[in-house]
């Protein structure tokens, strides 16, 4: 029998550790990769509405899952349902979906990609 090794990651929200990313800047817990795991990442996404003034549109690249430790997001998924995400709110989207993001609020989100 073949077993896989394990992995452990762990961290705390540290903005020391924060790096520029898309929009906002991010703090990797895990990268894709690591582990041995390619289409698996997480981490800590911190983002302003100075960053995203606008509301923008994004079509999901993977399977993402999300948990908002403060802040505020507004997230519209194509076909007409809308999240209001605050402190302890959580949603997840399919890869694919089509979905419009406004930052409302600075936002501290924990995602996880798959």
């Amino acid at each position: 029998m073949t077993t896989t090794p394990s992995f452990t990651a762990s961290a705390s929200l540290d903005p020391g550790r924060n790096e520029p990313f898309e929009l906002g800047k991010v703090q990797w817990v895990r990268r894709f990769g690591e582990g041995d795991r390619p289409a698996l990442a997480c981490g800590y996404w911190h983002v302003n509405p100075t960053e995203a003034p606008e509301p923008f549109n994004l079509v999901m690249e993977a399977d993402e899952t999300i948990h908002i430790i403060e802040g505020h997001l507004r997230i519209e998924v194509e076909g007409g349902v809308s999240y209001d995400l605050t402190a302890g709110g959580a949603a997840s989207f399919n890869k694919g979906a089509r979905t419009r993001w406004a930052v409302l609020a600075p936002t501290v989100e924990f995602f996880v990609y798959s």
